[in-house]
């Protein structure tokens, strides 16, 4: 009874959408919901960014074959999409040819095992899961299914400005002045916000980069414009990533163009401040305070780029297995723990890595990796790979691993809107040289307790 159930996949962004073309191929019935109107939601939000990975890298093989009949043909493999082209010639086609398949405007609310609640043992293992969730209408509906893929992502929950998880004091009541995304400046409404303003942006990975080298471009045309950039630790070499060694070409050219957006005066690094409180003067500006006292000079807008977490609430009544730091599985959370992977480096992996105590339900893409700042498509791709086999009961396939990452490991983000293709020659190996403190910026003193990173491989 319960294989004739479908399999039912939490979000239509990549990889929930290239696992149902996976479960599809193997004649598996998938039953995706969406919360958003269209195939990829969250993407189209940051649809002005582009990615720093290349066509070839960010569609799944079992999607193309999926799509091939439909006349469908991949853009030039060598070129970077932006996430609108990304989410237009590529998700919603996939999604088209799915069909009824994938349900929008279906909002979960709750998992469990059908009349099982998180406590009860008894045949708990036996039950299908019950998917509730709220329509389009306002109505809401509930469905039974074999196993549950969330590929529900992150986007909705970013992380605050306050550094230790919460909301700074004041960060709350200031929303009118900030935002969690990276700005569209190509839009004239979003542009007039930034123009000629000064704004804070706090956050040190390929989004914070991404928006300085915004900001650095809009300097260069409307005076007054300019940049504080706050950053937790010191700064080195390795904060603006690899650079030219980077096997991901794109994802290097990125931390160098932040770099310059410092060098060249756009930007002031604030270094080794944690945000306590954010607090309005006399003339409505915001002013932050650090947890050691440190005021910063009044900025009109603050844009924070703190990283992203998993929304678990609508799996309360689900048994997962999840690491106490990052949110994580158990068994992949040693993988990409950025405390202990400097070089962001990570294996490939799949459905054993992903398993929780409750049976046939998955994590995949990037909430999989909770807090973990690591992710590209193509590792989203090799999990829905592997874990759509064990569904299917091919343990062989499911075990066997098919990815091979960039030397250089991988990293969350985008890269520049409008930035010319980089190269795809081999620039170096798989480690940037070893990192020496960086003196720019108005303070590179490190927080105390943190020392300079040392170099090397992960």
């Amino acid at each position: 009874m319960s294989d004739q159930l479908p399999v039912v996949v939490i979000g239509a962004g990549p990889a929930g959408l290239a696992a149902a073309a996976h479960l599809v191929e193997r004649g598996i019935e998938p039953l995706v919901l969406e919360a958003g109107p269209a195939a990829a939601a969250a993407v189209r939000e940051w649809g002005h960014v582009r990615l720093f990975s290349t066509w070839a890298e960010v569609t799944d093989p079992a999607a193309e074959r999926l799509l091939a009949p439909t006349g469908w043909t991949r853009p030039d493999a060598a070129t970077y999409p932006s996430g609108a082209d990304w989410a237009e010639l590529y998700l919603q086609p996939l999604a088209d040819t799915l069909g009824d398949r994938v349900r929008f405007g279906a909002r979960v609310t709750g998992v469990s095992r059908a009349g099982r609640d998180r406590v009860v043992d008894a045949d708990r293992d036996k039950q299908p899961f019950a998917v509730l969730f709220t329509t389009a209408d306002g109505g809401e509906q509930r469905v039974l299914a074999r196993t549950v893929i969330d590929a529900s992502g992150t986007w909705t929950t970013p992380s605050p400005a306050g550094a230790g998880g919460l909301p700074a004091l004041g960060e709350t009541a200031a929303t009118d002045r900030i935002t969690y995304r990276v700005p569209d400046l190509g839009d004239p409404a979003v542009r007039a916000r930034y123009a000629g303003k000064r704004t804070a942006v706090i956050g040190s990975g390929a989004s914070a980069f991404t928006a300085l080298a915004g900001l650095a471009d809009l300097a260069g045309e409307e005076p007054g414009t300019h940049a504080v950039w706050i950053v937790r630790r010191g700064l080195s070499a390795s904060t603006f990533g690899g650079g030219a060694a980077d096997e991901l070409p794109a994802r290097g050219a990125l931390g160098l163009a932040a770099k310059a957006a410092v060098d060249n005066g756009h930007a002031d690094a604030v270094t080794g401040f944690r945000t306590e409180a954010i607090d309005r003067d006399t003339a409505g500006r915001l002013v932050l305070t650090g947890e050691d006292g440190r005021r910063l000079d009044p900025v009109d807008e603050v844009i924070v780029l703190t990283g992203l977490r998993p929304d678990l609430g609508f799996l309360s009544e689900i048994r997962l297995g999840l690491d106490e730091r990052l949110q994580a599985p158990l068994a992949l959370a040693p993988l990409i723990d950025p405390n202990q992977h400097s070089c962001g480096t990570v294996y490939p992996h799949g459905h054993r890595e992903l398993s929780h105590p409750e049976g046939d339900i998955y994590l995949v893409g990037m909430k999989s990796y909770g807090r973990a700042p690591t992710f590209l498509a193509m590792t989203g791709y090799e999990q829905v790979r592997s874990v759509t086999a064990a569904v299917a009961g091919d343990l062989e396939a499911a075990d066997r691993v098919e990815l091979i990452l960039p030397e250089t490991g991988v990293c969350s983000g985008s890269g520049l809107v409008g930035a010319p293709a980089a190269g795809a020659e081999d620039q170096g190996g798989c480690c940037a040289p070893a990192p020496q403190l960086v003196q720019i910026g108005v303070t590179t003193t490190p927080a105390a307790g943190e020392g300079t990173p040392s170099g090397g491989c992960c």
